[in-house]
């Protein structure tokens, strides 16, 4: 079935009307590359490009026979995606595969593993087939755990058991949980490496074919808890040893991520006085942790890894700018030569590496370009591109984004990046204020196809790291974006305030744009203050805290995320579809039908309490895309009615 979806479905045509402005459709596209690897021995790469709608196909290239380059597998986006694909050998590629299907009424990820050849032969389901008598249906289809560099074709995959049984049969399968497969991926040979566990939910390996972490959901009256409870093999033996526990509602505790056989340890994260910092943890009696590196400041939230093994060389953190320790010297003098030879590269990212690391692919890229991929060899030293993100915008003059400090009405400097329209003056502008989702994330500098596309229009954008914001410590997060509504809404109004007192905008064109909790934030803002925004854009927004948390139930992780967005007042006061009646500017609302994070009824409530309301609101519903819109043909849509909508509310020639 799977080979059928791959090899001959149709591809996607969008039903979207064509958007006629150029700009539109250049900064709506999707990005030209989606995912690069680098063959063991340096001579092929693989590359996904995005098809029609939703599509995507995966090309490789023969670097040693001229460039040849080779179609091996397609996906037609409706409902099949390729998400990523990495060699598992000199000629062999393992794909993730994802579909969004519609279940009893609601929108469902399944996921499967497929290998293939480099010249698109002998596809191949590697993920465990399921026969017609198991317990339920697995939407999961496994995870890559380790690339078995010494073991050609074949690689350690995270497989989850269902146990299947039939009355009045004597033939039965009661394995359950998730363990861990050697797979052969030509001949789909097996052998078990861990056996399956009830409520694991992750291994780590050595990166040699040894698995030394698993992680085990601990529940409460049958629900995730979320706390992970780790344990860890010492070396050379296969029993499990108590590491820790990782509470995911608190961040609290350690947070194991990747091995170091080498040195017989395991790097994570933990909270160094109220921030996140990197420890290592030795794998044997002693459990002995070691701080290895921690900023004042910010989270340390990257680690930074590299080749088939995941050697660890570094870390990374954001500031104003995301910066890069390499624990590596070999790469810390790489990055920092690379950073000033190549054009306009304020930002380095190592890719796919060969396995005798002396060739890799390496990514760079700022706020004022989107983006180059290119092909290094150590041994001659010599660098060549090869694709670039955003072939669309050569051409384009992009703005350059620049870190502010906006004061908030309590006297707090509020963190986030200001991109003003190229030669223009910055006073008396139009300008959008652009909060960003999550609420667990942060934005950070670079390039950013909305921002950049509303500065092409000649707007000023603002993208505030209210507090609410993850990132910066738990006493800028407080009790996130949800329970902390009031203070991180302030923050976003304020923010207007600022553009505003600063002389950048002119106080009667001023509107806000988000896209999901930053949807939310753009229609409560309306709430908090009716007056400032004179026109609102919400894509895929949280509207009603309280259908929110009941779109979780039924799921196992129903009490983490009842706790997370809580109870009491601030379930009404805090929700936007809630107080329509406040909003006085004019909306506008996009989302997808299959959106998995946040149901579409959230749009469509929204839009009819606003009706109800008497407000002018318009609801853009997208069939059959989730939650982020991946259709170039919808994207330039989108910023094509965004833009028109904006200039209309606010007579902006």
């Amino acid at each position: 079935m799977l080979k059928k979806f791959i090899l001959f479905a149709a591809l996607s045509m969008s039903t979207v009307a064509v958007a006629q402005d150029k700009a539109a459709l250049d900064f709506g596209a999707r990005e030209g590359v989606l995912d690069v690897s680098l063959s063991p021995d340096g001579t092929k790469i693989a590359y996904i490009i995005p098809d029609k709608g939703q599509g995507s196909r995966l090309y490789t290239v023969d670097i040693a026979n001229g460039g040849k380059s080779f179609p091996a597998l397609s996906a037609s986006g409706d409902p099949e995606r390729l998400s990523y694909c990495e060699w598992v050998s000199n000629a062999r590629l393992i794909c993730l595969v994802s579909m969004v299907l519609r279940e009893a009424g609601e929108p469902v990820t399944v996921s499967r593993l497929v290998a293939v050849n480099a010249d698109g032969t002998e596809l191949k389901l590697v993920s465990m087939r399921q026969g017609y008598n198991a317990e339920r249906f697995s939407y999961f289809g496994g995870s890559l755990i380790d690339l078995l560099p010494t073991d050609d074709g074949a690689v350690l995959l995270g497989r989850e058991y269902v146990p299947e049984g039939r009355t009045g049969s004597l033939i039965s399968k009661s394995d359950e949980g998730y363990g861990v497969d050697r797979v052969d991926t030509k001949t789909l040979a097996t052998k078990s490496v861990v056996r399956p566990t009830r409520l694991a939910t992750e291994y780590i390996s050595d990166g040699t074919g040894t698995v030394r972490i698993m992680g085990v959901m601990k529940t409460d009256a049958g629900y995730d808890s979320g706390v992970r409870r780790y344990v860890y093999r010492p070396a050379g033996q296969t029993g499990w040893q108590p590491l820790g526990e990782y509470d995911n509602t608190t961040d609290s505790g350690f947070n194991p991520y990747a091995v170091d056989p080498s040195d017989n340890s395991v790097y994570g994260f933990e909270k160094f006085e109220g921030r996140f910092a990197l420890y290592k943890v030795k794998l044997d009696d002693s459990l002995a942790k070691t701080l290895i590196f921690n900023r004042p400041d910010v989270d340390v939230d990257n680690l930074i890894t590299l080749g088939r093994k995941k050697r660890v060389i570094g870390v990374s953190f954001a500031t104003e700018k995301r910066q890069a320790v390499y624990f590596d010297p070999t790469f810390k003098k790489l990055g920092s030569s690379l950073s000033k030879a190549l054009p306009d590269a304020a930002l380095i990212h190592f890719g796919g590496m060969s396995a005798d690391e002396q060739k890799l692919i390496v990514w760079a890229g700022s706020d004022t370009n989107p983006g180059q991929y290119y092909f290094f060899d150590k041994a001659t030293n010599n660098i060549s591109p090869l694709f670039a993100s955003r072939p669309e915008l050569e051409g384009y003059k992009l703005a350059p984004v620049k870190a502010v400090n906006i004061k908030a009405g309590d006297g707090t400097l509020i963190p986030g990046y200001l991109t003003l329209p190229v030669g223009v003056e910055a006073k008396g502008l139009p300008a959008i204020v652009m909060p960003h989702g999550g609420p667990s994330s942060r934005d950070e500098w670079g390039f950013d196809w909305l921002a950049q596309y509303f500065a092409n229009q000649g707007f000023a954008v603002l993208q505030p790291n209210y507090r609410g914001s993850a990132g910066y410590g738990d006493g800028w997060y407080q009790e996130n974006g949800f329970q902390s509504w009031k203070a991180a809404i302030s923050d976003v109004n304020d923010s207007g305030r600022w553009l505003v007192s600063e002389g950048i905008a002119a106080p009667d064109k001023l509107a806000i744009v988000g896209w999901s909790y930053g949807g939310y934030a753009a229609l409560q803002s309306a709430v908090l203050d009716p007056q400032l925004f004179k026109a609102i854009v919400a894509v895929a927004p949280v509207t009603d805290l309280g259908r929110l948390k009941e779109e979780y139930r039924g799921y196992m992780n129903f009490r983490v995320a009842r706790d997370f967005i809580g109870s009491g007042p601030h379930i009404t006061e805090g929700s936007p579809a809630r107080n329509a009646d406040k909003i006085k500017a004019p909306v506008l609302l996009f989302h997808g039908s299959l959106d998995r994070n946040v149901g579409v009824y959230q749009s469509q409530f929204m839009a009819d309490q606003l009706r109800d309301a008497g407000n002018a609101a318009e609801l853009v519903l997208y069939k059959n895309l989730d939650h982020y819109l991946e259709d170039s043909a919808v994207r330039a849509e989108l910023l094509q009615k965004s833009s028109t909508f904006l200039k209309g509310k606010m007579q902006i020639k």
